[in-house]
């Protein structure tokens, strides 16, 4: 195990052990705990009781977050003709189709989020293996797979935050929801909206509880433990 640096220590000792924090005590303790000279990312981690083993158990989909996540988001567009003219209006960073796959096949990946249309997905096919382990690869399951008449509202929403959540293979889902820098309230505003889309993810073959635990930190603090009830029922404002 790596040696806890006297900082991260010193933070740690705040965090009380046995106790799990409502939502928002969470969120105002990993501000305060923050000390590093950049501005940390706000994450949340959470343990379902999803059995990943089973591909009808896999929790995935995306979230538009109502603040954003604090960052320039670079979009790249799979498309051509009008369709790649109405991505450029708005607001895509990159487009096009075989200059791009090239590009890519040869070592770029200077973007953060990949969208494509129907038409172009049988030429980016052979991207998948490397598009696919970096979860860059356009899919119909999250949203990413967007039809011609959707893909300026799609580009729009991952310019402002739209994030993708899915279940590793230990069924922990690892999710930012902003920067320490933002006010309390706008972080657990994201926080509710992306609880709100997980949990309606939430697999049929999942019975009970769908939470074992659940965790609120920083990029570079210690783990605040949630309760679990308290996060299920965050509701995100109407």
């Amino acid at each position: 195990m790596a040696k806890q640096s006297r900082r991260y220590a010193g933070v740690a000792e705040r965090v009380e052990p046995g106790r799990l924090y409502q939502p928002d005590e969470a969120i105002q303790l990993v501000k305060e705990l923050s000390t590093v000279k950049f501005d940390e990312t706000v994450e949340v981690h959470l343990r379902t009781t999803s059995d990943p083993r089973h591909a009808d158990q896999m929790v995935r989909g995306v979230a538009v977050l109502p603040h954003g996540l604090g960052k320039p988001v670079r979009v790249l567009v799979f498309a051509s003709g009008e369709t790649a003219d109405a991505a450029r209006q708005a607001g895509a960073d990159y487009v096009g189709d075989d200059d791009l796959i090239r590009q890519i096949e040869e070592g770029w990946m200077e973007f953060d989020i990949s969208l494509a249309v129907p038409e172009v997905m049988p030429k980016i096919g052979r991207l998948g293996r490397i598009l696919g382990r970096r979860g860059l690869m356009p899919n119909p399951r999250t949203g990413t797979m967007v039809q011609p008449r959707d893909l300026p509202r799609v580009v729009q929403e991952a310019k402002a935050g739209r994030v993708e959540y899915r279940s590793d293979r230990t069924a922990i889902i690892h999710c930012p929801i902003g920067k320490v820098s933002f006010e309390a309230d706008r972080l657990l505003e994201n926080l509710a909206v992306l609880m709100d889309g997980i949990l309606r993810a939430k697999p049929a073959g999942v019975k009970g509880s769908f939470l074992r635990t659940a965790y609120l930190t920083s990029s570079m603090g210690p783990g605040v433990p949630l309760d679990p009830a308290s996060l299920q029922a965050l509701k995100p404002r109407e």
